[in-house]
């Protein structure tokens, strides 16, 4: 038994931890009666992939094939995104769609259905994926794609570890001249000039924005958007970026040692974050060329950022609302975000474009993310956005829920029962795929 969390470090469980190197290996580890879970990198923000017994995936991290003249690529599900560009970004490649982290595994991507910067053009992780490969409870393997087994693919995709552990997945990269991203900033007073921004930025292909969730009045969601296009050689204009536009020079990594107090983040400190971090940026459009960790991963540059939060960890709130919802949903909810005190320093907003998926996050609309310190205020704070989520046609993301009830749960993601009579289906047997967000949420028993 070893004590083991995921990012946000709550809850934390005790729990029977293994690994395996092969495909004979897991079989021999799933016939072991109980509930069991896939783990990858830990990086799901709240307990998606806890469990009284859990198989690490991370040894699991061959590449097995690629076609230069297509972009396909194989590789099995302990694999990381990191992993994946530190190979292929030199010869001209990139991830067809990629979180705010790289240090994720294709497994968990796949389960998570995790979404980008770029879903108003390119969807979600799933719609890329090729075909992918299952080991079952009872030790068999299902191949699947959307014209292969399709049902069982599209309860996967998504599916939060639910239906077995993915052992490999082919999917397609997207080809790039450069390693480098034009990026354009623009700072907006308030919500209705960055939702503007968001609705006349969808000839970018990536978008996003910083938001102040502590801003009130007149300045009630005043933001900085940045927006993107991977970079042509043409664009280049530094020299160290023309003599090798594939091979960016590594920027500094930064180190988190410790935990922080639980006093360190209070109203007080991230309003003054948000403060300088928003006049940082001078008002207008702001032309720039940076490398893909820059705009992608900033996080990612900082070792253990979650020890900022305390030994208490945290938990976010992410949630979509439908477009034709938008403005008014997210002008209530951020009001009373910021009339609460509790607001977050990492908050950001996306425009989500269509998908109709049967267990994925994403719709149509706007997403924002925000980041608490976990506090039973802040816990009481969810409860009221809940039904104001619910309220506006809305959910909450699965793969950073720590809280969310049953109720929550079936209320807002129409295919609930459905999908609970197929994973008790699948879990015919003595072993059976469940996490304590599966049992929270009445998914499993």
């Amino acid at each position: 038994m070893r004590k083991i969390s995921d990012w946000g470090n709550y809850p934390v469980i005790e729990a029977e931890v293994g690994g395996f190197d092969s495909a004979e290996q897991l079989r021999e580890k799933l016939e072991r009666a109980g509930p069991v879970i896939a783990f990858g990198n830990g990086r799901s923000y709240g307990d998606a992939s806890l469990q009284s017994n859990i198989l690490l995936t991370r040894r699991f991290n061959k590449l097995l094939s690629f076609d230069e003249t297509s972009g396909t690529l194989s590789c099995q599900s302990g694999v990381l995104l990191s992993e994946i560009l530190d190979v292929f970004v030199p010869r001209g490649w990139f991830l067809p769609v990629t979180p705010g982290t790289k240090l994720i595994t294709v497994g968990g991507a796949i389960a998570a259905d995790v979404h980008g910067k770029n879903h108003h053009v390119d969807g979600s992780f799933g719609k890329h994926i090729l075909s992918m490969d299952v080991m079952r409870n009872d030790g068999s393997v299902i191949t699947s794609s959307p014209g292969e087994n399709p049902d069982f693919f599209k309860i996967t995709v998504g599916g939060m570890g639910l239906t077995g552990i993915i052992l490999n997945a082919t999917f397609r990269l997207k080809k790039i001249e450069t390693a480098y991203i034009r990026k354009e900033t623009v700072r907006a007073a308030n919500l209705d000039e960055i939702m503007d921004s968001f609705e006349t930025s969808n000839d970018w292909t990536y978008s996003v924005a910083w938001i102040d969730c502590l801003a009130k009045g007149k300045q009630l969601g005043r933001s900085i958007m940045m927006r993107g296009e991977h970079a042509t050689k043409a664009e280049l204009l530094n020299p160290t970026h023309k003599q090798a536009p594939l091979n960016p020079r590594k920027g500094l990594q930064l180190d988190i040692p410790i935990n922080f107090s639980n006093f360190a983040l209070n109203h007080w400190t991230m309003q003054a974050f948000n403060f300088a971090y928003y006049n940082k940026c001078r008002p207008g459009t702001h032309k720039s060329i940076v490398d893909y960790n820059a705009f992608f991963y900033p996080l990612d540059a900082i070792n253990n950022w979650n020890r900022i939060y305390g030994k208490r960890g945290f938990t976010q709130y992410q949630f979509v609302i439908p477009k034709a919802a938008g403005r008014e949903g997210m002008r209530t909810i951020l009001k009373r975000i910021a009339d609460s005190g509790l607001g977050s320093f990492l908050a950001v907003l996306k425009l989500f474009g269509e998908q109709e998926s049967f267990m994925s996050f994403p719709m149509a609309g706007y997403t924002l993310a925000l980041d608490f310190p976990v506090s039973l205020k802040a816990m009481d704070l969810f409860k009221e956005l809940d039904v104001m989520v619910s309220d506006y046609g809305g959910r909450l993301y699965l793969a950073k829920d720590s809280r969310m009830d049953a109720e929550m749960f079936s209320k807002t993601y129409p295919n609930a029962d459905k999908f609970r009579q197929a994973i008790a289906m699948l879990n015919d047997g003595d072993t059976k795929f469940s996490s304590l967000l599966s049992k929270r949420i009445g998914l499993t028993d």
